[in-house]
């Protein structure tokens, strides 16, 4: 409310006040901020928790009528709520060579000029540092496409596979966890390039390669993938401030179009990459556009 006040007695003080909101994610414990968030997230505690998820869909205006468990008071953690599947056939799939992976809203998608990719008026982020430095892998991408997708707090946070494909290899990049909502995306330089993410890398018989990169952000506590050898598949924690890489060419791990394919503890960004001329964008898409998991994303 006192927000909204200022704005009203001065043409400065929204400047001034995205200014502070942008200052206040450099300089605060993002890190601290975000493990404690994981432990209260991971944490029972019976009817609070229950108070707490109840407020959650209130406020953030939740669908538990799609969730194939609508029950708020069964949930014993945050987590195991944040997490939660849908109905079957809740989100039916196109008939489409690739569909949405995701529940969402589109922050960008368009093409890779000269290895940019745009991410807000005056910012731009590589490929290569968007994938942890591979230059090899950034080049196979090299004029293709690209397509930023935000999920918000009240969305489903479970991520799906565009279109069938083979897992070559993960790579865990740490970095900064700064939010990854719009606000942030105008105004924090090569925002998705510096946020701690996890690179995964796919290779389809029928579209060539293509990436899906899990970018976390401030309270995104932990960032799972459905084969990762780990309790729950979780990848982060720990967070051990280095790079780290996975081959999976001798495993086959083979996932098909609409399968999931990991989820966020607690909402962020999926920014995926493709090949030159494999497919144009549904013409629906464009920046700000709401989506839904297993909507046409191609023509």
């Amino acid at each position: 409310m006192l927000y909204f006040l200022c704005l009203q007695h001065s043409p400065l003080t929204e400047s001034r006040l995205l200014k502070l909101a942008i200052l206040l994610q450099y300089i605060a414990p993002k890190q601290l901020l975000t493990a404690a968030a994981g432990k209260l997230a991971h944490w029972r505690a019976g009817r609070l928790t229950t108070a707490f998820i109840s407020w959650f869909v209130n406020r953030y205006h939740v669908n538990m009528e799609e969730a194939l468990n609508g029950d708020i008071a069964s949930y014993t953690s945050f987590n195991q709520f944040f997490t939660r599947p849908l109905k079957p056939g809740a989100r039916p799939l196109a008939n489409s060579a690739f569909i949405c992976p995701v529940d969402g809203a589109i922050s960008q998608c368009g093409h890779i000029a000269q290895g940019q990719i745009f991410q807000a008026k005056g910012h731009q982020y590589t490929a290569q540092a968007l994938v942890g430095g591979d230059a090899a892998l950034a080049d196979r991408f090299k004029e293709g496409l690209f397509a930023c997708l935000y999920l918000s707090p009240k969305d489903y946070h479970r991520i799906h596979m565009p279109c069938d494909g083979v897992l070559q290899s993960m790579t865990y990049v740490p970095g900064e966890l700064f939010s990854v909502n719009p606000l942030s995306a105008a105004h924090v330089p090569g925002l998705f390039a510096r946020n701690e993410r996890v690179v995964c890398h796919f290779h389809s018989a029928d579209h060539g390669d293509f990436v899906m990169v899990l970018v976390g952000a401030t309270i995104v506590g932990s960032m799972a993938t459905v084969w990762h050898d780990a309790q729950d598949h979780i990848i982060n924690p720990p967070r051990p401030g280095k790079v780290l890489h996975w081959k999976y060419q001798n495993r086959h791990i083979m996932l098909k179009q609409g399968e999931e394919m990991g989820r966020f503890l607690r909402g962020s960004t999926v920014v995926m990459l493709f090949e030159k001329e494999r497919f144009d964008f549904h013409a629906s898409w464009h920046p700000s556009k709401p989506i839904r998991l297993g909507e046409a994303m191609s023509q």
